[in-house]
């Protein structure tokens, strides 16, 4: 019977230093991100790690550095397209900096973000990136960790310091004020779900920039979905029931659900009716008539919460970023127009 062959053993650090010609220091330097490597010099030990399939252990890495390299993201769904495209930005901004995420979907649910937690305490992660479902005292078990924390869009309050976020009741007074210039009165708001920070402050915004001009909205409907099926007949029931000249969706799936809605009772936007949204999805350049929206910068959002974390968790190697870009911007399409003068 014939001998196997001997098993190959796997490549190892010293393996890569010495077909890149460089340092064990070196290698483990290009291997750590560290900025401390010429480009010249990376471009070759990430060659001879290609070319030998060469695989860090993972193990012994957080043995010698004290670090895992994993960050936890929690994100209370990821249906929504709004998290979907931020966990795409806040996975692939930690990746360039040597990061690898574990995403963990809430479904908007307390007790599932506190099962995550848990999780992720026992993975030994180096962060966490939370969208929380709810203000509650999950965090303060990561606090005890010693673990950094940064919330993104929406915050606990005992986080609430480490928010990266656009200003959302700015973007309410946004929506409410486009629509006054162009002479509405009769605003109504549809939105879901009813337990997030950001639709309320972007409805408290809409409520003050409407009162001072000594008014106020003529029909508020929150729903606890958030999903364009739900907002659809939130729509439809406020069309039924009191029309009025323009309605603010507190997203764009809010929006298009309100658009579906007008359609379905034979309204012409803007003619009869304006419509307007919130985060500037890439659907609402798409839906007809093409949504008026403020856009909200979503991946850069993403790219800035990564940032952030990676400054809490090593600052010496991440300078703070800086967090004034996340401005917000109205979006003018076809769902909007001048008040018709009589309903």
């Amino acid at each position: 019977m014939p001998s196997k062959p001997p098993k190959q053993q796997p490549a190892s650090v010293k393996d890569v230093a010495r077909l890149s010609g460089t340092s064990l220091g070196t290698v483990s330097r290009v291997l750590n991100r560290s900025a401390s490597v010429s480009d010249k010099t990376r471009a070759q030990v990430e060659k001879a790690i290609a070319e030998l399939g060469y695989e860090p252990n993972a193990g012994a890495r957080q043995m010698r550095s004290g670090r895992s390299g994993l960050v936890g993201v929690l994100l209370p769904s990821l249906d929504v397209p709004f998290f979907g495209i931020l966990a795409q930005a806040l996975e692939q901004a930690l990746f360039q900096n040597g990061y690898h995420c574990l995403i963990c979907n809430t479904e908007e649910n307390e007790e599932n973000e506190k099962r995550y937690i848990s999780t992720l305490i026992g993975q030994k992660v180096d962060g966490i990136i939370a969208a929380s479902v709810a203000t509650n005292q999950n965090f303060t078990r990561l606090s005890d960790q010693n673990i950094p924390i940064i919330a993104v869009d929406r915050s606990p309050d005992e986080i609430a310091v480490n928010l990266v976020s656009v200003d959302h009741r700015e973007g309410g007074r946004l929506m409410a004020e486009y629509l006054l210039r162009l002479g509405h009165r009769q605003i109504g708001v549809i939105g879901a779900p009813t337990h997030s920070r950001p639709i309320t402050l972007r409805l408290e915004g809409i409520k003050e920039a409407l009162a001072a001009q000594g008014l106020e909205p003529v029909s508020v409907s929150l729903g606890e979905d958030h999903s364009f099926d739900t907002c659809f007949a939130l729509a439809r029931d406020v069309l039924a029931k009191n029309r009025p000249t323009a309605l603010i969706g507190t997203t764009d799936i809010a929006a298009i659900g309100a658009i579906h809605a007008a359609h379905e009772r034979g309204l012409k936007m803007p003619q009869d009716i304006s419509v307007i949204g919130f985060d500037n999805l890439p659907q609402s350049a798409h839906i007809f008539p093409t949504l008026t929206t403020v856009n909200q910068p979503i991946s850069l959002l993403g790219e800035l919460a990564a940032k952030t974390l990676l400054n809490r968790i090593n600052p010496e190697r991440f300078a703070k970023p800086d967090l004034s870009a996340l401005s917000l911007q109205i979006v003018e399409r076809d769902s909007t127009g001048p008040a018709p003068k009589t309903l």
